[in-house]
């Protein structure tokens, strides 16, 4: 079992969705996050005055599969988010220890499903 984190940008959510349900990866959770990488923000004016504008807005998704999903969500967040352009975020993977279902009790990968 996996743990699967990824910060895209929220303007390529709908199309990282639609590439996931594609992979038959349908149990994902969304967050809305702040964060920098290498493009290290923008300037802009505000009343006169300019700001630094160095956290942007990202949107982190948490995605536990059974390991023969692994190779298949990666890809699905690979083609949906990707734009070729700085910024385009990042792809994390964990090992995950354990996993629970709350409602029936069941642990491990029946309980991923």
């Amino acid at each position: 079992m996996k743990l699967i984190i990824a910060y895209i940008k929220p303007e390529q959510l709908g199309e990282v969705k639609k590439e996931l349900f594609k992979s038959q990866v349908y149990r994902i959770s969304v967050t809305n996050a702040l964060g920098c990488g290498r493009q290290k923000g923008y300037s802009e004016n505000y009343r006169g005055n300019e700001v630094e504008v160095n956290l942007l807005k990202k949107i982190r998704l948490e995605i536990a599969v059974n390991d023969e999903f692994v190779d298949a969500t990666i890809d699905a967040i690979f083609k949906g988010a990707r734009t070729d352009k700085i910024g385009d975020g990042k792809i994390f993977i964990l090992n995950l220890e354990e996993c629970i279902r709350v409602r029936t009790g069941e642990r491990g990968a029946e309980a991923i499903g």
